[in-house]
């Protein structure tokens, strides 16, 4: 669940957005895990399962828009960052 909180002080307004991502983070690794690499891609394999904070910093970034990915070069790029792999379902190359 996606919590936000407000805060005001005497010259700013400051919303901060947090959600608890474990469970989501626990079900991409045994999915991962339970993936054959050598497994061919289909067409819709599911590679990834991202929170809403993330898509929430991606429609930031003009990477998607909504549920949609709008940029899919710099989507790519960021699902194959090693930073971001606790979000794939799979392992390759998206």
């Amino acid at each position: 669940m996606l919590k936000t909180k407000f805060h005001a002080t005497d010259d700013q307004f400051v919303f901060e957005r947090t959600q608890d991502i474990s469970a989501i983070i626990e079900q991409n690794k045994a999915l991962y895990n339970a993936t054959d690499e050598r497994e061919r891609w289909g067409e819709w394999t599911r590679y990834a399962q991202l929170p809403y904070a993330v898509i929430d910093d991606l429609n930031n970034q003009g990477i998607m828009r909504g549920f949609a990915i709008v940029d899919e070069k710099k989507f790519r790029a960021w699902m194959n960052d090693p930073e971001n792999r606790h979000f794939r379902t799979r392992p390759g190359k998206v």
